[in-house]
């Protein structure tokens, strides 16, 4: 079998483009939003352990990805990796699943963005339009919505430099942001603030378990290290080093949430926390309002919340456009969407149907995007196991394939990240857990099955043979 047929990807990106697309994608609006909530659920030292913890087990996964990324370095990413292990079949249902949690994501985020708008500007929302599940659209939050889904979608089919050119740029104003945040907490907070919120909990059995649900939910956040190796024919770095760099986003992501975690508790005290949690609920913004009492600097911190938005948005619509390209040049669904642009060599159509569903997405509102973001999380648990096995069979299977960045202990890696991706995926399949599908984010899951099914009918009818090849 060949391990890789010759590429018509412009190879333009860097290590910097690298690290700003995988960090970015980690960093989102989460860490302005949600700060507060882990704070009450776990305490300041709590969160970050629980940080921690969560971390460890995308960073398991995350050494599966470095090792399988640099030894196979080709478009799609978990496209190749599942066909050599599992062939048609698993490759299918591994890339169909990692495709929808990326285009969950730029759903979201096409909505996300014009909502935080509104903390900028509080009379953003006007000309209201109709209610989908209890959210109210508006028109120009709508009109803002779409337009930047537009703005995205053309600036990714100029070409992946120029998205991570302006990626680069928005992942600056995110770290000045968080940067800032810190440095004052440090210079102008207090440790007694920290009295009363260091771990949430009367007994060591509760804080335990209050530190364990925020682990459960920390690789929420920590989603999108996965971009590299969709973009594995557009790198112009040494394959070892790829690896490295994969691994470097995941260790800045849990650092830049433990740092922000530390820094709005030493600033903030648990009374503050409670009032800002009742006002706006976006307690970062608080802390530096605190901290220079300024509501300019406020704003700073909504600001770089935004700019999370759109690096996870255009990290995202990188990955799934990829993702859908490699699935079509396999013949795994219509060969239509290998198209690629004849001067800028990005997958015009792949990239189109990704921005396409994300200029609909807001017409149906928030509150189902965030039932189609869920569904998507549990659709990237599910990949990312089946990667996990997918590197243990490889061992195997393929003993002799070079690996540039080779794992020691593969067998413990391995069986460690599958295990915990598996007690990810049945934390969504069981009833009554912090994560667990709702009958919503069921129908959405099963459609999207659905689909993938009359895909792979209809590229067995028409590609005949040529169907599923790598």
């Amino acid at each position: 079998m060949s391990t890789q047929r010759k590429s018509t990807f412009n190879k333009v990106l860097t290590s910097g483009d690298l690290l700003v697309t995988a960090f970015g994608a980690m960093i989102g609006w989460g860490w302005v939003v949600s700060s507060g909530d882990w704070i009450q659920s776990a305490g300041v030292l709590g969160t970050v352990i629980g940080f921690l913890l969560g971390g460890l087990m995308i960073y398991f996964v995350g050494l599966v990805y470095a090792e399988l990324t640099t030894a196979m370095p080709q478009c799609g990413g978990e496209h190749v990796f599942s066909y050599r292990a599992f062939g048609p079949a698993g490759s299918f249902v591994c890339t169909w699943a990692i495709i929808l949690s990326y285009v969950g994501v730029v759903c979201f985020e096409a909505c996300s963005l014009p909502t935080v708008i509104q903390y900028i500007f509080p009379n953003f929302m006007q000309g209201y339009l109709y209610s989908v599940a209890g959210f109210d659209i508006y028109a120009t939050w709508l009109i803002v919505a779409v337009l930047c889904a537009i703005l995205i979608t053309y600036i990714n089919i100029k070409g992946v430099k120029t998205a991570a050119i302006v990626q680069t740029i928005l992942t600056v104003i995110i770290g000045a942001a968080g940067i800032i945040l810190v440095v004052a907490s440090a210079t102008n907070g207090s440790s007694d603030n920290l009295q009363g919120q260091i771990f949430i909990g009367d007994s060591s059995g509760t804080q335990i378990k209050n530190i364990l649900s925020v682990a459960t939910i920390a690789p929420f956040f920590l989603f999108g290290f996965d971009v590299i190796p969709q973009v594995a024919e557009e790198i112009n770095v040494p394959l070892k080093k790829v690896g490295r760099i994969l691994l470097l986003s995941i260790a800045l992501a849990v650092s830049f949430y433990a740092l922000v975690v530390f820094a709005v508790g030493y600033a903030m005290t648990p009374a503050d926390i409670m009032e800002a949690q009742s006002h706006s609920g976006l307690v970062p913004a608080a802390a530096m309002n605190k901290l220079f009492n300024s509501e300019i600097m406020a704003k700073v911190i909504i600001i770089g919340g935004m700019c999370g938005i759109i690096t996870s948005w255009n990290s995202f619509l990188i990955g799934g456009s990829r993702a859908i390209f490699a699935m079509a040049e396999a013949r795994m669904i219509p060969a239509f969407f290998a198209k690629l642009h004849k001067k800028h060599k990005t997958p015009v159509n792949a990239l189109i149907f990704v921005g396409g569903l994300s200029v609909f997405a807001p017409f149906w509102g928030r509150v189902m995007l965030v039932w189609i973001s869920n569904a998507a999380s549990f659709a990237c648990c599910m990949a990312y196991f089946i990667i996990s096995i997918s590197f243990l069979i490889l061992r195997k299977k393929e003993p002799d394939l070079d690996r540039p960045y080779k794992i020691k202990h593969y067998k413990t890696v391995g069986t460690i990240a599958a295990f915990l991706c598996s007690f990810m995926v049945l934390m969504y399949l069981i009833p009554g857990t912090s994560c667990s599908l709702t009958l919503q984010e069921w129908i959405i899951t099963l459609i999207w099955a659905a689909f993938g099914a009359i895909f792979a009918i209809y590229g067995k009818i028409k590609y005949k043979k040529d169907f599923c090849t790598l």
